[in-house]
């Protein structure tokens, strides 16, 4: 595929809003299920990652509406790109980019600070991205060329077939990141286990409080002015950063690898980001990032 205008952005958006809040709606349900029962099935991937059924049922459902909806347009999901191997994968200039279930961990230690991420890549770079966290129903998406929003769900959206997506839509509101040269104290969000890199960077910033947040909402808050900035010192993968890096673009932010270049979604064997930063803004005299993973 050439070229995508902002017309076709625009027509998918709401169809892709709607697929992430089915998704997120049936992962709260085995959520809630789970932490009912006390108990998790968890088995490890090649990787050693942690993988539920949850992770399984939201890769299928995404996967199979995603394909219905833009049938020329292939997949990659965190559960099934072992389908496609990196000789198929590496001529695809246009790719949807889907973590069914982002923050496993998160999920099965009962923070509930996961999200459902979905991005259209097109020329290395996303064009179109929805991250919804269902368990604090929150709704973020961005396309090229326009702002950056957030809807706050509320249980109108608990029966998402009859839901009137564009009506939820409106109600969105604009977000912006924050300006840090106003503000006296550096807002960093990190997870709840982040490592010694990440110490010594916030060390760097002066004088700073930390924001826990686990999965990719943690740069939809650097996105809404909720936090300045976002470092990640250990490994990720493309699934992981491609919607949220749309909505933070678009917000006013950028997402930054430690040459100070945005993050771009090529093609690779592993599927791996470098080292990287979430920043509010580009201007600002940012620590430096450890270029050894």
């Amino acid at each position: 595929m050439e070229q995508i205008d902002q017309q076709q952005l625009q027509q998918w958006l709401p169809q892709v809003c709607k697929i992430a809040l089915q998704a997120g709606r049936c992962i709260s349900r085995m959520y809630r299920e789970n932490q009912a029962n006390e108990f998790i099935d968890v088995d490890k991937k090649k990787d050693g990652t942690p993988v539920t059924e949850a992770d399984r049922y939201a890769d299928g459902l995404i996967f199979t509406a995603l394909q219905s909806m833009t049938p020329d347009i292939p997949l990659v999901t965190e559960e099934s790109v072992a389908k496609f191997s990196f000789d198929e994968r590496q001529h695809w200039s246009t790719y949807w980019l889907v973590d069914p279930l982002d923050g496993t961990k998160e999920f099965i230690e009962g923070t509930g600070e996961f999200s459902v991420n979905i991005a259209l890549i097109h020329h290395h770079k996303p064009v179109l991205g929805v991250v919804f966290g269902p368990e604090v129903n929150h709704l973020y998406y961005a396309i090229q060329g326009n702002t950056s929003y957030k809807v706050d769900v509320g249980v109108q959206s608990n029966d998402v077939d009859t839901l009137d997506i564009k009506a939820l839509l409106q109600q969105a509101r604009a977000i912006r990141t924050a300006n840090l040269a106003q503000e006296e104290i550096t807002k960093v969000a990190v997870s709840r286990r982040h490592g010694g890199r990440t110490q010594y960077f916030m060390s760097e910033l002066g004088a700073h409080e930390t924001v826990k947040m686990g999965s990719a909402l943690k740069s939809c808050l650097v996105a809404e002015g909720a936090a300045h900035v976002y470092p990640r010192f250990g490994p990720t993968s493309l699934w992981d950063t491609a919607a949220s890096q749309i909505i933070v673009e678009m917000a006013g932010g950028a997402v930054l690898n430690a040459a100070g270049h945005p993050l771009e979604y090529v093609q690779t064997p592993t599927l791996l980001n470098p080292f990287f930063l979430v920043v509010c803004q580009t201007d600002y005299s940012w620590p430096p990032i450890p270029e050894v993973m």
